[in-house]
């Protein structure tokens, strides 16, 4: 699994049919000093997550593990929303902290 940043939502009205009513996420990856990444990752989303969360995202042959996604053509899954992270005793990450 890897962090990333939730920087928008991805539209199509032309797609796979096992596609239909999956919620699509522009994410951008972040590194362990929490800093953004370059480039960006479509990825489908089956916890709800919304603009500026970070979240969990389980990528390849894992992605479609999740039920509900074993027929899907899904390369990149956002499986949970986070919290906090903390790496060494330092917190780099407070969703609380995020909402103020």
């Amino acid at each position: 699994m890897q962090i990333a940043k939730v920087r928008g939502t991805v539209v199509s009205t032309q797609k796979d049919p096992s596609l239909r009513g999956a919620k699509l996420l522009l994410l951008q990856f972040v590194d362990e000093e929490g800093k953004l990444l370059p480039g960006y990752e479509v990825a489908a989303d089956i916890v709800g997550a919304g603009l500026d969360e970070w979240v969990l995202v389980s990528r390849g042959s894992a992605a479609r593990i999740a039920s509900g996604n074993e027929t899907r053509p899904l390369d990149a899954l956002v499986v949970a929303i986070i919290d906090t992270i903390n790496i060494d005793n330092r917190q780099i990450y407070s969703k609380k902290d995020q909402d103020r």
